[in-house]
Formats: structure tokens, sequence, C-alpha cells
């Protein structure tokens, strides 16, 4: 699991794990009931403290991406894929409003914006 920190960003690092994890899992690199490092190992591969990780993994349990089961550790969660598709619905709905606002501030139809679409879909 590589996570890339950046001292630069106005996000504080727990924010930047939890996107970061939330992302991984979304797009199925990680899978559901895969285990996840422990929050010190975590830590220390990123070079955090584990108060960091720590605050990361209640978000992310929370939102319920992962689940801790004592005494064997902690793994993502195997009952949020409709939670998953949910929150991938959100994004493509604001890619996609992104979108039609630009397409509008320079003058292209929804046709335009459809071939776009189509053209974009066919390439991948």
């Amino acid at each position: 699991m590589e996570i890339i920190l950046s001292s630069a960003s106005d996000r504080p690092i727990y924010e930047q794990i939890v996107s970061q994890i939330k992302e991984m899992i979304m797009k199925g690199e990680l899978r559901p009931g895969e285990p996840m490092p422990s929050m010190r190992r975590l830590a220390k591969d990123l070079h955090v403290s584990v108060i960091t990780t720590q605050r990361a993994y209640e978000d992310l349990q929370k939102d319920g991406f992962i689940v801790t089961v004592p005494a064997k550790g902690t793994f993502v969660s195997t009952q949020n894929q409709d939670f998953i598709r949910e929150e991938n619905l959100r994004r493509i709905e604001s890619l996609l409003s992104d979108a039609a606002s630009l397409g509008r501030e320079n003058g292209l139809s929804l046709d335009d914006l459809k071939n776009t679409l189509d053209i974009v879909w066919s390439d991948e």
C-alpha cells in the first residue's frame, strides 16, 4: 500500500491518509476482507505518529471502509460495497457537474459534451 504525504498540503496528514485509503478501496486496489497494516506499522512506514494513524483508522472505520476485529486486526470492510458504489456515484456526479459547467463556460452544447464522453468512454 503506497501512501504519499505532502507537508505542503493544506490538509492534515490524517486526512491525506484517509482520502488515499478510501480511493484505493473504491478503485478495488484494496479488496474486501484484505488485511490492513497495523496502526503502528503504518505510522512507522509513513514516518508519522501512531496518533495520526489512529485518527485516520477511526475515520475510516466510522465511514464503513474498514473494520477492526479484536485480537485479529483491521480489514477492509466486506459490507461496504453499496456504500462504495454510492460514494463513486457522488464523485462521478461532481466530476460531470464540473465538466458541464466548463462546457457551458466555453459555449459547448450538451451534444458536444455527450460526444466527448462517448469518445473518452471508447478510449478506455
